[in-house]
């Protein structure tokens, strides 16, 4: 756990301050679970807010991922602080059931975040309100290789069916259609939720994640009845396999798509792709109309119920959802800003063209089946995705399973 106070910047604006103004500064507690590089880019972000905003003195206490899980449970009971991160969507849901967030729908209203943070709003809101905003996101899409369309002779699909047609043509010339990593579970789980927004969509999906649906629901057997048209020409060897593994078959030309997150684009590359080699497309739509969802994991911050200073921890909220703040952070980390006023570098094209996605997706943005499931019942989904994908003839016992889940785990 690293404990920093203000930056350089607002340290110079201190010292030219009188003993009487330092004296009423007010302190504004932050805890946060940062890695070393976005730690910087956020320290950065506070010496800016502090050089414009004198008065407040930001206290960042910095805990590692791991111990930030169990952490905040604790404080947010016992010594809470004036802000907090988290996460957007079902993970941030028993935190305000509990009401241990506030409600920040004022912030939202008072700087037309309804507008500039669209994209992110439905997995903001919980009851008509909003409780956090978030900073940051990156996209899920298809990545390609280009080289192996062309060996096969294949057009970019435009098209569910167009992309489920050339799997054939992938198989006939030796190449995967599909590949993926399923040993650690979780990239299958971006398949599955593709599948599932693009089916059934994504008031649809949420529900089924928060327990609302039942696995053997006809309209799931509809995701798992799609999963089954590329299931055959999905790598073999997926089970044992990582998602790096995954990823150099990509780079080889031994599969042409892989549904992944954009942080692979820096493995793609590592291992020889260029941007000429490397192609990205968003999830063709499947069920023709349902309004575009994506799937863009999103960081947020959040107020506490206990904090001691609301109106300044507002000020800071309103700060961060700025595109300027947004902007400059996510250029240090690699990432997407949220606010669709943000600029991102135009030189990176998976970068540019995951943030027109995302800033244009209307049917709403899903976390992730891990973030928005709870984790028993994550666990077993993702088990279960990997069991059909080596035997689908398994499904019914499959669903079975995951309703016995379900039944225990949202009591």
């Amino acid at each position: 756990m690293v404990h920093s106070g203000k930056g350089a910047l607002a340290g110079l604006a201190l010292l030219a301050m009188t003993g009487s103004a330092l004296a009423e500064q007010r302190v504004l507690k932050y805890n946060a679970d940062y890695d070393p590089i976005p730690l910087a880019a956020m320290e950065a972000l506070i010496a800016d807010f502090e050089a414009a905003n004198p008065e407040i003195d930001v206290q960042l206490t910095n805990f590692d991922h791991e111990g930030y899980k169990t952490a905040i449970r604790n404080f947010l009971t016992a010594d809470s602080p004036d802000l907090a991160n988290w996460y957007a969507g079902n993970r941030m849901a028993p935190f305000v059931k509990a009401g241990q967030f506030l409600d920040v729908s004022d912030v939202w209203d008072a700087n037309g975040l309804s507008d500039s943070l669209a994209s992110a709003k439905a997995s903001m809101t919980i009851d008509g309100k909003q409780w956090g905003v978030p900073y940051t996101y990156y996209q899920w899409g298809i990545y390609f290789n280009r080289d192996a369309y062309k060996a096969a002779g294949v057009e970019e699909p435009r098209s569910w069916d167009d992309f489920v047609a050339n799997c054939e043509k992938f198989k006939a010339a030796g190449i995967d259609c599909v590949t993926t990593g399923t040993k650690a579970l979780w990239p299958a789980a971006g398949i599955f939720d593709y599948l599932s927004l693009r089916t059934n969509g994504y008031e649809w999906h949420m529900d089924l994640t928060a327990g609302k649906i039942a696995w053997t629901d006809p309209k799931v057997r509809d995701v798992f009845a799609q999963w089954a048209r590329i299931q055959p020409y999905t790598t073999a060897n997926h089970a044992a396999i990582d998602w790096q593994d995954a990823a150099a078959l990509l780079v080889q030309g031994k599969a042409a798509n892989y549904v992944m997150g954009n942080f692979a684009v820096g493995t793609f590359k590592e291992g020889g792709m260029t941007n000429d080699s490397l192609g990205f497309m968003v999830f063709p739509e499947i069920t023709p109309g349902l309004p575009r969802a994506e799937e863009a994991p999103t960081d947020t911050i959040h107020i506490p119920a206990g904090a001691q200073n609301v109106a300044d921890a507002k000020t800071f909220l309103a700060f961060i959802a700025s595109a300027e703040a947004q902007t400059k952070w996510n250029a240090a980390q690699g990432q997407l800003p949220v606010n669709r006023n943000a600029t991102v570098d135009q030189n990176d094209p998976f970068l540019k063209a995951g943030f027109e996605m995302l800033s244009t997706a209307e049917g709403g943005i899903a976390q992730f089946f891990d973030r928005d499931a709870p984790a028993e019942m994550a666990k077993a989904g993702m088990e279960g995705f990997q069991e059909f994908l080596v035997k689908p003839e398994n499904l019914d016992a499959i669903l079975e399973r995951l309703e016995k889940v379900r039944a225990r785990v949202y009591q």
